[in-house]
């Protein structure tokens, strides 16, 4: 797996077309995934602009987090944070260059008019346009430049920004059903505020969805290594979709959300022995929702979660993820903490 990449762009490059090609042609060969992620330089690189005009550090920090599913709408998505008064948004399934989403920088859409910074690191490098129902919506067209990933965006200045892989398994470099082909795997992006009361990481995280919970304890032991590199006495929020669809759904069963995850989901034992809670971060709801195209089977499931590691948690909230019109604009409710110091 390639080590903590902490080397900053303005721009990342787009995967050249012949290299892409030469991926399609070998897909049902997984030894050859590595290869092809060594060779494309948008895997070791982190996208980063600063914000236009540096905000003061807060003593009460409302943060959020969004699995944007593929950020088609950054306008409503821009003006959802906005709403929540968000001084930081955690987001994940952010396209850049992608013809489903309009082959458009979906991050720099969304960060552009309110001259927020933004951090971006890629997760996947898109083969085909997408999932089976994307791939015949737009169907002829062509990705301009097919990332995919995570990004962090706010008013405020970071510093020592990484991407962490937390697994390369080339589980979607054959694709899923005939479809959505990927090279890459599953990452977190970790930066520090720059001028914070004491020191605070920032953590986006997106786990794996077509896998087990021994897997995903294995992507957060990963992630809790780095972070012991990282920032082994500092206070950190990590925040995303942790995809853990082992947990219950009932709604007799809420209270064991928060209460007892581990027995379903053992990631949460691995995250309070380094020090993170969750009790105070979170509300013991679904934060599953049907999307502008994906509908999920009932009763929902509460997927998304914020940690917290020597900061205080307050006022957790699920924000319901629908434009003005009361449009959905994502397959996730986003949630929203405020960390104080």
């Amino acid at each position: 797996m390639r080590p903590l990449i902490d080397r900053s762009v303005q721009k990342l490059p787009c995967p050249e077309e012949p290299l892409l090609q030469q991926a399609r042609q070998l897909t049902q060969d997984r030894t050859a995934h590595h290869e092809f992620i060594d060779r494309i330089e948008a895997f070791h690189v982190i996208e980063v602009q600063p914000q236009r005009q540096e905000q003061a550090t807060p003593r009460r920090l409302c943060v959020t987090a969004l699995n944007a599913e593929r950020l088609t709408r950054p306008e409503a998505v821009r003006h959802l944070i906005g709403k929540t008064g968000a001084h930081i948004s955690l987001l994940s399934e952010v396209d850049v260059g992608m013809a489903r989403s309009g082959n458009s920088h979906t991050i720099r859409e969304l960060t552009g008019s309110p001259g927020w910074g933004y951090l971006y690191g890629v997760e996947f490098v898109e083969l085909d346009l997408g999932d089976a129902e994307e791939m015949r919506r737009h169907a002829g067209e062509h990705n301009a430049c097919g990332l995919h990933g995570n990004a962090i965006v706010s008013g405020l200045g970071f510093e020592r920004p990484h991407v962490i892989p937390l697994e390369e398994n080339g589980r979607w470099f054959a694709g899923f059903d005939g479809a959505q082909r990927r090279i890459g795997g599953r990452i977190a992006l970790a930066a520090r505020l720059a001028d914070a009361p004491r020191p605070l990481w920032i953590v986006s995280l997106h786990l794996e969805s077509k896998t087990d919970p021994a897997d995903r304890r294995m992507q957060i032991r990963n992630l809790l290594s780095a972070l012991e590199q990282l920032a082994p006495d500092e206070a950190c929020i990590i925040g995303g979709d942790f995809n853990t669809k082992a947990l219950p759904r009932g709604e007799r069963e809420r209270p064991l959300l928060l209460e007892k995850p581990e027995r379903h989901e053992p990631l949460f034992a691995d995250l309070r022995e380094a020090g993170f809670s969750w009790t105070d971060a979170n509300l013991a709801l679904p934060t599953q929702r049907d999307g502008p195209s994906k509908k999920h089977p009932r009763p929902f499931g509460k997927l998304d979660w914020f940690f917290v590691r020597g900061i205080a948690a307050e006022n957790p909230q699920i924000v319901p993820a629908l434009d003005s019109q009361g449009k959905a604009i994502s397959d996730h409710e986003m949630i929203a903490v405020d960390l104080v110091f």
